[in-house]
């Protein structure tokens, strides 16, 4: 009987909507049919996943209408063609997630929002237990892209809707979640609301974040104030997943260089952020000789040089984001530098390793020794002093080996040919490392154009976005499969 009370609600609601406005169509993002095809389960043979197929005008069009809450900086002359300026909790994310709320209750989901404003959308299944979810985020970088997490988000969105279009019936519940400030662009962790939900980040700390520029916002305030503080605990014992699946733009080249279409992410590589704050002594600059100098300046160079030189003998990268340095008076030598330092290998022994050599060498040229010919040609100074400060840690990640077999089965079935799909490890952090402290999870990725992304002229092509989406949903399918085949086994 609930089986076809359920029908007869799906039912109404495909009636109820045939004559959506235009705004109610971006809202769920549907073209809806005038008939209603035949009931699928996942329960059913691959054939039944093939026919599910995403709709690409959809998908696209109603990623570039959500774009329009927070549009950046433009780099083309089509409508489409500008980037993204959402800073988590903003204004524009307010708008973005009221967006991301109605539309998925509107497409039949029950909404769960935590404390952290992380939003859970779950779409019931034949039986009861915890969701397979599709996750991302809808933050972005100041100066960043139409794809980065948007389209994760947005694809979960096409799956709920071609779910809806067949009246499809899972086993178990499915839903989409979007993580609260992954980025870390403007409160100063990244993937900081998934890190709570996996309690690896305590609340107190990730609620008394401040946001950077010398505001005095923190994230609970702004949460309190965009209204999406909520009493439900930022929790995996609250909120359990039973499986957590990401499409994500690769934000690198190789997809594109190797002319491959989708990429098997079987973990994400080790990072560490630190915090190197230069201490020397302001000084005027034309009448200070050179010996006499302690330049701040000079030396956050010198070290900035050097991260680079390590990071290649060590096959890792690192890189500096923030840079700020005072008086900042154009003669006045600087007596105080502080900048960002970002460390990142596939290994966490090459992390560690990285920040041995790099402490132990930043002393050495704080103290006026030579290093790999770094003062050479130049005027040695007075002595500095360096202070290091750990921000955050994330270690290298691997993820489960049944959400890997999905995607890889996902994607060979949607491109056709296992020539066209590559196994990978994700050199940019998401939330799937947290999920993947708690539940059984893997991610999706796509081509990202010349390898870009954090930039306004990130792009995907609509056909890679549209082969991702459907990867993506077969994955929580094929996945929620497994666990109906298992319970029976076990049963």
């Amino acid at each position: 009987m609930a089986c076809i009370a359920r029908h007869s609600l799906i039912r109404h609601n495909y009636v109820s909507h045939l004559a959506v406005t235009t705004r109610s169509r971006f809202l769920v993002g549907l073209s809806l049919p005038l008939s209603i095809p035949r009931h699928f389960s996942t329960r059913g043979k691959d054939e039944d996943l093939k026919a599910l197929k995403v709709k690409q005008g959809r998908l696209m069009d109603t990623l570039h209408y959500t774009c329009s809450f927070g549009t950046g900086k433009r780099w083309g002359s089509a409508p489409t063609e500008t980037g993204m300026s959402r800073l988590a909790l903003s204004d524009s994310d307010k708008q973005a997630r009221d967006w991301f709320v109605e539309t998925t209750r509107a497409l039949g989901c029950n909404v769960t929002i935590d404390a952290m404003g992380n939003i859970f959308a779950v779409r019931p299944g034949r039986r009861d237990g915890p969701a397979t979810f599709a996750g991302s985020h809808l933050d972005t970088q100041p100066s960043g892209g139409r794809y980065d997490g948007i389209l994760g988000i947005l694809a979960g969105i096409e799956m709920l809707n071609v779910l809806r279009d067949h009246e499809y019936e899972t086993e178990f519940p499915v839903g989409v979640v979007n993580w609260t400030n992954e980025e870390g662009a403007r409160f100063p962790i990244s993937m900081s609301s998934s890190g709570v939900w996996a309690e690896e980040i305590p609340l107190d700390r990730a609620h008394n974040l401040q946001e950077v520029g010398g505001g005095t916002a923190t994230m609970k305030s702004e949460l309190e104030r965009i209204g999406y503080l909520d009493s439900t605990p930022a929790s995996y014992r609250s909120m359990p997943m039973a499986a957590h699946f990401e499409l994500h733009i690769e934000q690198g080249p190789i997809l594109e260089i190797e002319q491959q279409k989708v990429g098997v992410v079987k973990g994400v590589q080790a990072y560490k952020w630190f915090t190197v704050d230069v201490h020397g002594r302001d000084a005027h600059t034309g009448t200070t000789p050179l010996r006499s100098r302690a330049d701040a300046m000079l030396l956050a160079a010198r070290l900035i040089t050097h991260s680079h030189r390590l990071a290649t003998a060590h096959s890792a990268v690192a890189s500096t984001g923030i840079l700020t340095l005072s008086p900042g008076s154009t003669n006045t030598i600087p007596g105080h530098v502080s900048f960002t330092l970002d460390v990142r290998a596939p290994a966490d022994a090459t992390v560690n390793a990285m920040e041995a050599d790099l402490k132990r060498d930043f002393a050495a040229l704080a103290a006026g020794e030579d290093v790999d010919g770094l003062l050479a040609h130049s005027t040695p100074g007075r002595p500095l002093n360096v202070e290091w400060r750990t921000d955050f840690i994330s270690p290298a990640t691997v993820f489960h080996p049944d959400c890997i077999a999905a995607v890889r089965a996902s994607a060979e079935a949607v491109t056709g040919s296992a020539s066209l799909v590559r196994d990978m490890t994700s050199g940019a952090g998401h939330d799937s490392v947290y999920a993947s402290r708690r539940c059984p999870t893997s991610m999706i990725f796509v081509p990202s154009k010349n390898g870009v992304s954090h930039n306004p002229e990130e792009y995907t092509s609509p056909e890679d976005c549209a082969i991702g989406a459907e990867v993506l949903m077969q994955s929580v399918l094929r996945y929620d499969r497994l666990r109906a085949d298992r319970e029976v086994k076990t049963g």
